[in-house]
């Protein structure tokens, strides 16, 4: 069949849960035999998320191909287990990027450069990649209904569905419902108010899902489709669950696809085989014990900051039947602070992880939380930065090079760990330099790895090749390796010219590994990475040892 496209846009309030609702539909229409692919339309100017701060925006996701983009990429993959790529993301910076790009090539032939129709003909042409490449298309429009910025992504949408036809094309809107403690009542006004204002740009959204933190009755979800003119049986309950893993059978009881398929005139007779999903919301909700698990970082007022760690932390935790309590704990009160401050926060953890960041603030506090996993002999896994904080620990305090440190902290001492300045990709050779711009500037995407035999690591993997995702700027000195080795950390994973350290291991240790990319990008509910299951299943011996 020809490709269908569903379009999911947002209002009310943000972080309604678009992306989680885009990436659970996609997982029910799936288990009814369809491929699906995911995108997503974020409105903000930059060029993509890669410079923006955590605590503003979360985490970045990375793809195979390189590209940073918003973390609602990461559900979608998580969900569905396609892999996401550069084509899957797209901002209004690159919109305009592009556009700019093209007049100053003189491809408008003099035309007048405006939003309609260039803006908007650059977002349609982006949509219209997919044409063919699945069976649905669902496309998340970011921001919420109202937002100017929004404005020429709707006006685009709005084309679309009108050029590939109602018959190709549904406009799902997700709404909240809040709850007025005073009134005793949920409200449907405000999504009457953001339905009106969708139709006001040409849009009439023919399904609704009404986000609540309590039951919706009957006569609310019918005074919803009268006042917005959508069958009753289109305005479908979207109620918070206790896991994100339950929202695919949630949303499946509610009839999410059941009438996403009747709006497309599909069958939708047979049930869905939701089996998977059924052991995995099982496993979540009957673990056999509890795992905490210290996370030392450094954006850690926002837990989005690290939400692809958190869900591949559960997914470890779901293949060892264990539930995993992740304790948030602030590097920068180590930096300056005594062991006792280290002990109180870290004794009683079952396993210590360092993950990802840059620059220099909470660099020496997570040096410390190395040390103190290393001699107490718990679980350890370093994560990007949490590599080359284990490096620096290993070399200060076991290979007698005080001043180890990083080129990225300071122009003193010794220096450890260094920018880049070139790699090699496929056969191609990149390069950067130091005055060069952040954005898409580091060693990002997918990249070899091969491993040492006899290995701890190749153990976990079960083979001495790999390929995982990259994101920095900074690296290991190749030239410290015997030095570190002498010390007892052990480098077991490189790049295939052995020009980069990828992996690091202390073999007096129960479980200490580091990794210089990140793991727990390609990990999901039905297969875990390989890495966190060991890792877990460390930490639940370490938790039987206590």
């Amino acid at each position: 069949m020809k490709t269908k496209y569903i379009f999911i846009t947002g209002g009310v309030v943000s972080s309604l849960g678009k992306g989680l609702g885009s990436a659970s539909l996609g997982a029910l229409l799936q288990a009814r035999g369809y491929s699906v692919r995911l995108c997503k339309l974020d409105p903000y100017l930059n060029i993509d998320p890669g410079t923006m701060s955590p605590f503003q925006h979360g985490e970045v996701f990375v793809t195979d191909d390189g590209a940073e983009t918003d973390l609602d990429l990461g559900h979608y993959e998580r969900f569905t287990g396609v892999p996401a790529s550069q084509k899957d993301n797209i901002t209004t910076g690159r919109i305009y990027q592009n556009v700019l790009n093209k007049e100053r090539r003189g491809e408008y032939l003099g035309a007048t450069v405006q939003v309609v129709p260039h803006i908007t003909n650059e977002i349609k042409d982006f949509i219209a990649e997919k044409e063919g490449s699945a069976d649905f298309v669902l496309c998340e429009i970011g921001g919420t209904v109202g937002d100017i910025e929004s404005l020429p992504f709707l006006e685009a949408i709005r084309q679309f569905g009108n050029e590939v036809g109602a018959a190709r094309a549904l406009f799902l809107h997700v709404t909240l419902l809040p709850y007025i403690p005073a009134a005793g009542e949920l409200k449907t006004k405000p999504t009457q108010h953001s339905v009106k204002e969708l139709m006001s740009v040409g849009i009439r959204p023919r399904m609704l899902l009404c986000r609540s933190d309590r039951p919706i009755a009957p006569d609310e979800l019918n005074k919803i489709a009268l006042f917005c003119n959508i069958e009753e049986n289109k305005v479908i309950p979207a109620l918070d669950a206790q896991s994100i893993y339950d929202v695919p059978l949630t949303y499946h009881k509610e009839g999410l696809d059941t009438q996403v398929l009747d709006y497309f005139e599909l069958d939708h007779s047979e049930e869905p085989d939701l089996s998977t999903w059924e052991e995995i919301s099982h496993a979540i909700h009957n673990p056999e014990s509890v795992v905490t698990i210290g996370v030392v970082g450094k954006y850690t007022n926002l837990a989005d900051s690290y939400k692809s760690l958190n869900e591949a932390l559960t997914h470890g935790g779901i293949a060892n039947n264990v539930k995993v309590k992740v304790k948030f704990i602030e590097a920068s009160i180590f930096d300056e602070g005594d062991d006792d401050a280290i002990v109180h926060e870290l004794e009683g953890v079952n396993g210590i992880i360092v993950p990802g960041a840059f620059g220099t603030r909470g660099a020496e506090g997570k040096i410390k939380a190395v040390k103190f996993a290393r001699e107490r002999k718990i679980p350890y896994f370093g994560i990007c930065f949490g590599l080359q904080m284990a490096v620096l620990e290993a070399a200060r305090h076991l290979a007698n090079i005080p001043d180890a440190t990083s080129s990225e902290f300071e122009n003193e001492g010794t220096h450890l760990i260094g920018l880049m300045t070139e790699w090699t990709k496929g056969d191609v050779k990149e390069a950067r330099t130091e005055t060069e711009n952040l954005g898409g500037t580091m060693r990002l995407g997918a990249y070899p790895a091969t491993l040492e035999k006899r290995s701890k690591i190749a153990e976990i993997y079960g083979c001495t090749d790999i390929q995982e995702r990259h994101r920095h700027r900074y690296e290991v000195n190749i030239n410290y390796k015997d030095t570190l080795e002498e010390a007892g950390l052990f480098f077991t994973g490189l790049s295939p010219d052995g020009a980069l350290p990828e992996i690091c291991e202390r073999k007096d240790h129960p479980w200490f590994v580091a990794v210089q990319y990140h793991p727990e990008l390609k990990s999901k509910p039905f297969d875990p990475h390989p890495l966190f299951v060991s890792f877990i299943k460390a930490t639940i011996d370490q938790s039987r040892l206590v």
